[in-house]
């Protein structure tokens, strides 16, 4: 398992259930093996015409002691990962880009996948030390929709925003610090826009939060610093995609 659901990935990703594993063929990954129950065979009927190709039926047991997973799903798939976006042609097309630094729970890594594609974000830049947005963790909370936004992976993130800056893109670092502009009176126009996201107990470097255009916070009630990242992420995409 630890080839398969480390950071930066490996050759193979595992879709938890039926709805992650229907999104990933919808994708156009290339499946590995599936197994399932009788039920979850029947589903999979449903959306894969040549399923019996690569499934197999499996008792919960055989899928618990195999997947190791406490409680397996009915439908569990091994999918070959597709090959990794080049990271200067997403940075070249992107209009609306978050990069996360950081950010090493996949649920959260989920999470940020799921509000970028419910509400029209293109591009997800991760620098090394993030989670992985095809771990199985962060597919299942995503609900299979990491697949609508591309990724790619930076091992300089301060040198990255700079270079998104010379490219016309305004930069914007979401951050608690008091001082910063509020995220509700950021005005901006047609330009494109990268919203960098730090992690929950350091948030961003300075070097980073320098490197910024923007310094933005999301104003709280007394006595609260902050939201979690993934909501954080949901709040930004939300306001900052007008």
């Amino acid at each position: 398992m630890g080839v398969i659901q480390r950071r930066n990935g490996g050759p193979l990703f595992i879709a938890e259930g039926d709805l992650v594993t229907e999104r990933a063929l919808a994708a156009g990954c290339e499946p590995v093996a599936v197994l399932c129950s009788e039920k979850g065979e029947q589903r999979l009927a449903e959306f894969a015409p040549d399923y019996e190709r690569y499934s197999f039926l499996a008792s919960e047991e055989l899928r618990r002691n195999v997947t190791g997973l406490g409680v397996p799903l009915e439908v569990i798939s091994l999918f070959k990962r597709p090959e990794p976006t080049d990271t200067r042609t997403l940075m070249r097309r992107f209009r609306f880009g978050i990069f996360a630094d950081n950010v090493d729970n996949p649920v959260n890594i989920g999470s940020i996948a799921r509000n970028m594609a419910a509400l029209g974000w293109d591009a997800l830049f991760l620098d090394d030390n993030s989670a992985d947005p095809l771990a199985r963790r962060a597919l299942r909370v995503s609900m299979g929709n990491a697949f609508h936004v591309p990724h790619a992976r930076v091992d300089d993130t301060a040198g990255f925003v700079r270079e998104a800056a010379d490219a016309g893109v305004v930069t914007i670092a979401l951050t608690p610090s008091a001082d910063a502009q509020p995220l509700r009176d950021v005005q901006l126009g047609n330009e494109r826009r990268l919203v960098v996201l730090g992690s929950e107990r350091d948030g961003l470097p300075n070097e980073v939060l320098a490197a910024c255009a923007l310094r933005v916070r999301i104003e709280m009630q007394d006595g609260i610093d902050s939201l979690n990242v993934a909501a954080a992420s949901a709040v930004a995409c939300y306001t900052l995609r007008r």
